[in-house]
């Protein structure tokens, strides 16, 4: 398969195009270094060429990155040695680059060499960004839509092919610390001022080889090269540096709590190679790259959000058969918070919408959301006039349900009340055609239950989103017992339409992510009834890598909603309901009408604007704080099992019935520790024996709610691993 090719033009420019078959966007592979390779060799080799341009053949893109295969055949060169294999391998990447950069200049003088610039029609990400930056100039085209950078963090490794160390060198350690410890895309001009492409042209080729045709030997010589280079904003222990790299040093444990291997990495790695040459800093930067490759979290990261991210976007577990189900019409039941959310991101994937409310006013307080959403994209220079003039005209306020005739799909996102839902279905089924597809927004009511008002239940399913909708990344659909096939596919053809990554879960008691969250919170609560300082339980959950504790997160989603959860589960369940001491603290702190943000009050005080100014010392009164606080070990590890447990029972109980969905769905939804994997990848890296170890400690100290699942168990006696054992691809094959 060949995927880059040389050819050479009247001027003696030779143009090397990337172009992989099969792909839609270029990523790099084995094959494609040494194809490289051989066109870089064979280009400065030519007397002829003058100079050497490296673009792409896809229109509107360079490169995507790497291909992860190339990891794998890195490891299994090196046989028994799989450190060995990947160090080896990188630094071949690191040659490869270096030989582009160097460009056949002599060694002593830097000159003789030829010209090479990267022409980007694109987006360029991870080594589509670290290639050009090898080059002597980067041109891009003036495309909106294209983003640069290097989003490597992001999945749980850094920048390894060079980029790392050439950003550091090129614009300073304090410059380049957010565009690494971020990993953000940027559009063209902020590329250009981040430091990531030299120029904007309407015609990046043209600008290109008259460029290369022109350049002198002093334009090919990158700044760390030249005699007498200086580090931009001084090196680690000048008096400028200094600082420097404390501020990137605290930057990153501010962000990090310690908690992400992928960034202590990345930080040793700049600071390190900025005391040596640039080639020793290659070698450090590919050392690095290597330990981080090498732990577990690096890998559980790489597989949850990026290939199972990637499978479950592109329909991995969409019911076969079932011809395309994309949402031309869409009504949304509901013009509260969750409904404009809803009504909102279905207007941007370019849907027809009905918004419902009881009256005219409560139905524009709705739309009134779209609106004031791209009034600030438009103050951000993100929306113009026509834009908004366009989407708005796209959702349709009223209080007519006679406007739902023509939908293929309908959210339900009224009131939390079985009734008021039952009533409002058989309203809406009476109007709308026969195939359309109902859903519920519910996020606790059983959708088996709520399906029982419908005259269609096999065209009734749960579309749970999360709040707030056009921020969060992944949407819950649950299959109550008689949902059909088309259902799932329409609920998974409308998720991707509106480009959220979707997981499907079958109908029980909070679905799978409530079911999850809610032992969070509440084993964060028993802990402050117990005497355990919230400061502890919070920080606890951080330094895990949540991006917040129990404590703030039960803030922020309000107080009097646990109480009524718990009150609601209390009636549904009978003497079956787990009395718990968090459900007294929750009735206790709504009874002070301490409801959390939304009313300024509640386990931190607040300020007018709602800023917290600390936790509320009044939960001592009632909750005194213990003399001997718990080892921080201790209160992560329950925090973490309370998660975690619920994960493994929802899969043995048939909840969740593809493991990816079960990692992808809880670092979305709920931020669970990413640099883990999800829950079912954290219990592989710590090992099934030893996590049902623990689970026998914390049942005999703290309760049943901690015992060891059967199939944990079970796994435990085998030495088995969620992935080795339920592993999707392998279930496929």
């Amino acid at each position: 398969m060949t995927e880059f090719t040389l050819t050479k033009d009247a001027d003696g420019v030779g143009t090397i195009t990337w172009d992989v078959p099969g792909k839609s966007m270029n990523v790099m592979s084995f094959d494609g270094l040494t194809q490289l390779d051989a066109c870089i060799d064979q280009a400065l080799a030519d007397d002829e060429v003058k100079g050497i341009i490296i673009t792409s053949g896809k229109e509107g893109s360079f490169a995507g990155g790497m291909d992860l295969n190339l990891l794998a055949v890195m490891k299994e060169q090196a046989g028994d040695d799989p450190a060995k294999g990947l160090f080896e391998g990188t630094m071949n990447m690191h040659k490869l680059l270096r030989k582009i950069e160097l460009a056949g200049m002599d060694p002593k003088t830097k000159k003789g060499g030829k010209p090479i610039a990267a022409v980007l029609p694109g987006t360029a990400a991870g080594i589509g960004m670290e290639l050009p930056l090898s080059t002597h100039r980067i041109f891009a085209g003036e495309s909106p839509k294209a983003k640069y950078g290097l989003p490597e963090i992001m999945i749980g490794i850094f920048p390894g092919a060079g980029g790392t160390t050439r950003i550091v060198r090129k614009v300073g350690a304090m410059a380049a610390a957010p565009l690494l410890l971020e990993g953000k895309m940027l559009d063209a001009k902020k590329a250009k001022s981040a430091g990531y492409i030299d120029e904007i042209a309407a015609d990046p080729m043209a600008a290109a080889k008259e460029w290369v045709l022109n350049a002198k030997d002093a334009d090919l010589v990158k700044p760390w090269d030249a005699k007498g280079y200086k580090m931009p904003g001084g090196a680690p222990f000048s008096p400028a540096g200094f600082p420097n790299f404390v501020g990137a040093a605290a930057m990153v444990h501010g962000k990090t709590q310690g908690a992400f291997p992928a960034a202590k990495a990345l930080l040793s790695a700049v600071y390190e190679g900025a005391l040596v040459d640039f080639d020793t800093a290659l070698k450090i930067e590919a050392r690095w790259f290597t330990t981080v490759l090498m732990n577990p979290s690096s890998g559980a990261m790489i597989r949850s959000l990026f290939l199972n991210k990637e499978a479950l976007d592109k329909g991995a577990v969409r019911p076969a058969g079932i011809p395309d189900q994309s949402v031309k019409k869409i009504g949304v039941l509901g013009a509260g918070m969750m409904g404009a959310g809803i009504a909102l991101v279905s207007a941007q994937a370019g849907m027809e919408v009905v918004l419902i409310d009881r009256d005219q006013a409560a139905a524009d307080k709705g739309k009134a959301y779209t609106e004031a959403y791209l009034d600030k994209g438009m103050k951000r220079g993100k929306v113009t006039e026509d834009k908004k003039v366009a989407m708005l005209g796209q959702i349709t306020a009223t209080p007519d349900l006679d406007q739902l005739k023509g939908c293929d799909l309908i959210i339900e996102a009224v009131f939390e009340d079985p009734a008021v839902k039952a009533d409002m279905t058989k309203k809406v089924e009476a109007i709308i055609p026969e195939d359309c597809i109902f859903a519920s927004n519910t996020s606790t009511l059983p959708i088996t239950d709520l399906a029982k008002a419908s005259v269609r239940p096999e065209q009734f399913i749960g579309i749970h989103f999360f709040s707030p909708v056009e921020k969060m990344f992944l949407v819950e659909i649950i299959k109550g017992k008689e949902t059909g096939d088309r259902a799932v596919a329409k609920a998974l053809d409308y998720v991707r339409q509106i480009r959220k990554t979707p997981i499907v879960v079958n109908d029980a008691r909070f679905f799978y992510c409530n079911r999850c969250i809610i032992p969070y919170l509440n084993e964060g609560a028993r802990m402050v009834t117990e005497g355990v300082s919230p400061v502890l339980i919070d920080n606890a959950a951080r330094q895990l890598g949540f991006p917040v504790g129990p404590i703030t997160l039960t803030d922020e989603t309000s107080i009097d909603l646990g109480a009524k959860i718990a009150r609601a589960t209390k009636a549904a369940m009978g003497n079956a309901y787990p009395e718990s001491p968090a459900d007294d603290l929750m009735f206790w702190m709504e009874e002070q009408g301490r409801l959390g943000r939304k009313s300024k009050s509640g386990f931190f005080d607040y300020d007018e604007k709602g800023k917290r100014l600390g936790y509320w010392k009044g939960m001592q009164d009632k909750y005194p704080l213990a003399e001997d606080q718990p080892d921080l070990i201790e209160v992560q590890e329950r925090l973490m099992f309370a998660q975690v447990l619920e994960a493994v029972r929802a899969l043995e109980e048939g909840v969740v019935e593809d493991i990816r969905e079960a990692d992808v769905g809880a670092i979305l939804a709920w931020g669970f520790a990413p640099w883990s994997g999800g829950p079912l990848s954290w219990v592989d890296i710590i090992g099934a024996p030893y996590a049902a170890e623990r689970c026998d400690q914390l049942s005999a100290k703290y309760g049943d709610r901690f015992a060891c699942p059967p199939l944990l168990r079970e796994m435990a006696e085998k030495g088995q691993t969620f992935y080795g054992r339920f592993d999707p691809e392998a279930k496929a094959a």
